[in-house]
């Protein structure tokens, strides 16, 4: 297959980090993802105690939702977090993700996520292994490879993590399921090609690669989508 081939028949989404969009100038670059054609926009919930830190709450994120038709990608770092997801808005081309770590019953979890009427994600911290998804895979639409632990933004990535992305292209291209795979943390132009390579569906954009101090938002989705390119061209499946 030519490499033009490859790069037209595979497609890799990304997926603005909310919590690191300039909030003095949040409508305006709510306005450019969407001209810009961003595919989702990615709502990091954090509780304080699983993860350090706080963002945002439903309120906030419902008043972006009313304002905007891009499709929310919410990712909830919360402990047992069946217990707030009644204070969430969500609709078919949603994607609602909870951590495998932060449930007593994940199963469970995920079927009440399924009764909401979002698609189901499962996400995973770095030192988690893929062996904890091995009963929940088929169950699931996508899962985050977090290469970052969960917390504060800019963090180093933790480079085994793209192996790990590699290792999941596998599984599930052996069990033949349609599980997309979403990678959260340090996704940089110096790291884009790699995750894309191992297998990457969705790339969540944030303060390494998308929201970048200087401000230039437009110029920051065309260089993320060049590097996505350059992945593509290098998958081997």
């Amino acid at each position: 297959m030519k490499k033009e081939d490859k790069i037209k028949q595979n497609t890799v989404a990304i997926s603005a980090s909310m919590m690191c969009i300039d909030w003095l100038q949040a409508k305006v670059q709510l306005d450019l993802l969407e001209k810009m054609d961003i595919d989702y926009l990615h709502w990091d919930v954090v509780d304080g105690r699983f993860a350090p830190d706080f963002t945002m709450g439903s309120s906030i994120i419902d008043t972006f939702r009313a304002v905007t038709k891009i499709p929310s990608d919410y990712h909830l770092m919360v402990e047992e977090p069946s217990s707030i997801f009644d204070n969430f808005s969500v609709s078919p081309n949603d994607t609602f993700t909870i951590h495998q770590e932060c449930c007593r019953n994940l199963h469970r979890d995920l079927v009440k996520i399924r009764r909401m009427g979002a698609k189901v994600g499962v996400a995973i911290n770095p030192g988690t292994a893929l062996e904890a998804l091995d009963y929940i895979l088929e169950e699931v639409d996508l899962v985050i490879i977090m290469t970052v632990n969960p917390g504060f933004k800019g963090q180093k990535i933790v480079k085994q993590c793209i192996r790990k992305i590699s290792d999941l292209r596998k599984r599930i291209n052996e069990m033949k399921v349609d599980t997309k795979i979403s990678v959260d943390g340090n996704v940089s132009l110096e790291h884009i090609p790699g995750m894309v390579a191992a297998g990457a569906d969705i790339l969540v954009g944030g303060s390494s690669g998308l929201f970048l101090p200087d401000g230039d938002l437009e110029n920051s989705i065309k260089n993320m989508r060049k590097s996505i390119d350059i992945g593509l061209s290098n998958r081997e499946y």
